[in-house]
């Protein structure tokens, strides 16, 4: 017969309280079991004394004549004195989902795309900048899409002066990327011109 040594719920409705008892590994959680060592209330502030108590004469028997403890009754063990428990160390516990992974590395996409970007519109002078084509609007007035980064991209060549710093280009940048008044002005401008 396997034994274990394990809690077995008690209370009521999101009121726990628990019984540590020694039972059959096959009996059920609440069912028969061999003997009760001690009880656990969870409710209880952990520097109370009568969260834990456990007549630690039985649970050492119990234990040398072959009675697995469950995890959170090892702990108990373990703080007792009885039983020495390995700590455990989960590594992937912290770590973020797919999903979180996948938007992290967009944004480091979409902010490397920026940076470059800016590092461009700084390295370019003023003057070297492309002349502004005239964009086409479609039946309501609006810019097409590709016409409209363009415009972006030449607004800001024109609002970075030759000595402007990268992170001035960059400021300018996220700027337009976010729709903001150079954004704004660029479209004005493609739009009379």
């Amino acid at each position: 017969m396997a034994t274990s040594i394990r809690l077995s719920r008690g209370g009521s409705k999101k009121r726990p309280y628990y019984k540590i008892v020694v039972a059959d590994s096959r009996s059920p959680r609440d069912g028969r079991f061999i003997e009760r060592i001690g009880s656990y209330n969870p409710l209880l502030g952990k520097d109370n004394p009568e969260r834990v108590k456990l007549d630690t004469e039985r649970a050492a028997h119990w234990l040398s004549v072959g009675a697995q403890p469950t995890d959170r009754v090892a702990r108990f063990l373990d703080a007792a004195g009885i039983k020495e428990r390995a700590a455990r160390n989960n590594p992937k516990k912290g770590e973020p989902g797919e999903k979180a992974k996948e938007r992290a590395e967009e944004k480091a996409a979409k902010l490397a795309e920026a940076e470059e970007a800016a590092k461009e519109a700084a390295a370019a002078p003023a003057e070297e900048a492309a002349a502004p084509e005239a964009a086409e609007s479609d039946a309501t007035g609006s810019v097409k899409s590709e016409e409209t980064a363009e415009a972006v991209a030449d607004a800001v060549a024109e609002d970075v002066p030759a000595e402007a710093t990268a992170e001035d280009a960059a400021a300018i940048a996220e700027e337009v990327a976010e729709g903001g008044p150079v954004a704004e002005d660029a479209g004005e401008e493609k739009a009379e011109g």
